[in-house]
């Protein structure tokens, strides 16, 4: 089996496949409609070979569909038949969700994607459960992804951004009574230090997360087991 992950961001598209060693990528943004992010893909990836697709999709996903439109990028996700348009079996999950299911390794795990928004799931040994957190009140009548994405860092400045994602990481930590949180998403490099409980992710993970979405099937209630975990817990 080969997978090709679509990793779809605020700024940027991502794709991964298979036994390839480097992914690709193009720019995304306000202008990118599904339609155009497929066909703009399979122009880049047109020598390449894969039979199952995954999608990190940066929304609520329910059931393997975009629920609403994205908050960065254009219009046409809802009800799009990306199944149709690759021409293979396709599972769409939630961006943050994808990423989190790559960075696991035991335990109960918050994540938080620091990028253009503010993704958020959490992983266990029951599997993966993406989460709408970001938008959220949070202070002074602005949310979390206010404070946390790249709207707060570039309204707050550096030093006071990093004292909310500080902040913000041990309350949803504590909130959802998680062992440990993993810091992902672009942003996350810009942390000089960590919040307590809390280790760096990569962006990586989220191409291993869309892999590991096809080594196992659904449990009955709809969700991703998570890959094994190794035996040392982080915290």
């Amino acid at each position: 089996m080969t997978v090709l992950v679509v990793d779809v961001g605020g700024t940027h598209v991502k794709a991964l496949a298979t036994g390839r060693r480097r992914s690709i990528r193009f720019d995304s943004g306000p202008h990118l409609t599904a339609a155009g992010m497929v066909r703009e893909l399979r122009s880049a990836i047109a020598d390449w070979s894969y039979d199952r697709v995954t999608i990190g999709y940066p929304g609520p996903v329910v059931n393997g569909r975009p629920l609403t439109e994205p908050h960065n990028l254009g219009g046409g996700w809802v009800g799009y038949d990306f199944r149709r348009a690759f021409g293979c079996p396709v599972r769409v999950i939630n961006d943050a969700a994808m990423q989190a299911l790559g960075s696991y390794q035991g335990g109960r795990m918050l994540f938080l994607g620091l990028g253009t928004g503010l993704g958020t799931a959490t992983v266990d040994r029951r599997g993966v459960q993406s989460l709408e957190l970001a938008h959220l009140p949070y202070r002074e009548g602005r949310s979390y992804e206010d404070y946390a994405g790249i709207r707060g860092l570039d309204r707050l400045g550096h030093r006071k951004w990093q004292k909310h994602v500080h902040i913000i990481s041990e309350l949803l930590r504590q909130a959802l009574v998680a062992d440990y949180v993993v810091l992902g998403g672009g942003n996350s490099a810009r942390l000089q230090t960590l919040p307590p409980n809390a280790r760096l992710g990569d962006n990586s993970n989220a191409f291993r997360g869309g892999f590991r979405l096809w080594e196992r099937e659904p449990d009955a209630a709809g969700s991703r087991r998570p890959h094994p975990p190794r035996k040392r817990r982080t915290s």
